[in-house]
């Protein structure tokens, strides 16, 4: 990958592109007739994240050798608290956190990101910091792609650029719906909340997931999250074993949430008009 004041957009892809994430040289080709489901990056992997999918096969194309695959295994950090941004990651599967930390350490999760987006946001404003953790909550794969890269195909492409600022409008206003559930909402509301945002992105009932790292998500400790999950259980609404847990009554689940679910969902729904 080129250095970030170095890149160049190559609309004709060279005839190899070096992998570093696995330090190989991989042949590329120009990709052709791309339609959404059967797009894929220079290695040849699947793409499924939704912008990548949406943009135009011209803007696909450009960005197609700048992609590495990227396992993304839980807790990994896509982005520390005021650390340079030097990337971007398009989720393929699994679930990013977007986490505030205080000073003193406490935090507390104020969106998410899965396949339908991407992280982190402040890098399509042109930013370089941001003040937000973005963590993997739940283990996944992507594509990255350098700052330097979106930036030039930002200039190049309005119809990526528009995809992108959508995208980051529409989580913002996520983030903003999730700090007033925080703060008003009771905990079996939230974390009814949450486990249907999550069960959304991963799309499975069964969520790895410990009463520890809940706990960091919804701002509390790890007893009142056992309270809140025991409730749930005790309703047979959720299973939960020791690292894990299992959604069996989407719709009671859904019943038990606040409202905001319903919003965020709305919100959503916007990506796909």
């Amino acid at each position: 990958m080129a250095r970030t004041s170095e890149v160049k957009m190559n609309f004709h892809p060279p005839e190899a592109i070096v992998n570093k994430t696995k330090a190989v040289v991989v042949p590329d080709s120009e990709p052709k007739g791309l339609h959404p489901g059967e797009r894929t990056n220079f290695e040849g992997k699947a793409v499924t994240n939704t912008i990548l999918l949406s943009i135009s096969d011209e803007e696909f194309s450009a960005l197609r050798q700048h992609l590495p695959y990227m396992d993304l295994p839980q807790h990994l950090v896509l982005q520390e608290p005021k650390h340079k941004l030097d990337f971007v990651y398009f989720l393929n599967s699994g679930m990013a956190s977007r986490v505030f930390r205080t000073q003193n350490g406490d935090s507390v999760e104020v969106g998410v990101v899965g396949n339908e987006g991407f992280a982190p946001l402040a890098a399509v404003a042109g930013l370089r910091m941001s003040p937000h953790q973005v963590v993997m909550q739940i283990g996944g794969t992507g594509f990255r792609l350098s700052t330097g890269v979106l930036d030039t195909a930002m200039k190049e492409f309005p119809r990526l650029q528009a995809s992108l600022n959508r995208y980051a409008a529409v989580h913002g206003l996520q983030v903003a719906q999730t700090a007033g559930c925080n703060r008003l909402h009771d905990l079996e509301q939230r974390l009814s909340r949450w486990l249907l945002l999550t069960q959304d992105r991963v799309g499975s009932g069964l969520l790895r997931i410990t009463h520890d790292f809940l706990a960091t998500m919804l701002g509390t400790d790890r007893p009142s999250v056992s309270l809140a999950a025991g409730a749930l259980q005790r309703k047979r609404i959720i299973e939960y074993r020791h690292g894990s847990v299992r959604v069996l009554n989407r719709k009671k689940l859904e019943s038990s949430a606040c409202e905001c679910y319903s919003v965020i969902q709305q919100f959503n729904g916007e990506m796909v008009k």
